[in-house]
């Protein structure tokens, strides 16, 4: 009897857990989401016409500092014993020399030692102004195209508030259109209006970066220029051996 009773409580836990599963099949499962991954290139699409300018500028700014780089590296890099030959020259009377050692350098200081070598023998203030002129269409000339940098900085954030608006325009254009707000409609618009603001506030901030390190690099070279040119006027006031 007894062993009975424990097969019907057996078979009614049994079929309790039946219906239970059979009611847990019945609701439908959470399913986990899908993930979707997309490239920075896709990404960047996203961000609508605008891009186009952003991308022109961006380039536009690395090529500009690249060659200003290049450019304000070489002028920086004449030889350290540079104005010890010019001395030698100076001191054992060959101007010549000295001039042709100055156009065999290549160099700003080169150029504004030349100038002054060639003045010899007329007063020093003259001498003075003649290197001075010429050292500032050196510096002109390591300052070419920096500006654009300081441009590209200026402008850059502009295209991309542009893209903020073009984003809040289509957002408003695709809710007209489909009736209702969701996630679904506003998700095109907002990834126009966030990427290109994004994007156009990189390249200003990385524009407004390499225009100041290029300046700094100028001031360097413009130094070392001056203190040359200082030393040259030194070496003329000296008497001669």
């Amino acid at each position: 009897m007894i062993n009975g009773v424990i097969l019907q409580i057996v078979q009614s836990v049994s079929g309790t857990s039946d219906t239970a599963t059979q009611a847990l099949a019945g609701i439908p499962q959470a399913q986990a989401p899908a993930s979707e991954s997309f490239s920075l290139m896709e990404l960047l699409i996203k961000g609508g016409p605008i891009m186009i300018p952003i991308a022109i500028l961006s380039v536009i700014a690395i090529y500009v500092f690249v060659e200003r780089q290049f450019s304000i590296r070489r002028a920086s890099n004449f030889e350290a014993n540079f104005m010890n030959n010019i001395r030698e020259f100076i001191y054992n009377n060959r101007i010549d020399s000295a001039i042709a050692f100055c156009k065999s350098n290549k160099s700003p200081l080169s150029r504004m030692i030349e100038k002054g070598i060639k003045r010899l023998g007329r007063p020093l203030k003259e001498i003075e102004e003649s290197i001075e002129i010429v050292g500032k269409f050196e510096v002109y000339k390591l300052e070419k195209n920096i500006v654009i940098l300081a441009i590209i900085a200026g402008i850059a954030p502009m295209f991309g508030f542009i893209g903020t608006i073009i984003g809040v325009i289509k957002i408003f254009h695709d809710i007209s259109l489909a009736g209702d707000v969701s996630i679904t409609t506003v998700s095109a618009g907002l990834y126009t209006k966030m990427v290109s603001s994004a994007a156009g506030l990189l390249v200003g901030i990385t524009a407004f970066v390499l225009y100041h390190w290029c300046n700094i690099m100028v001031e360097k070279t413009v130094q070392k220029m001056e203190y040359s040119a200082m030393e040259f006027m030194d070496l003329l006031q000296e008497p001669s051996k």
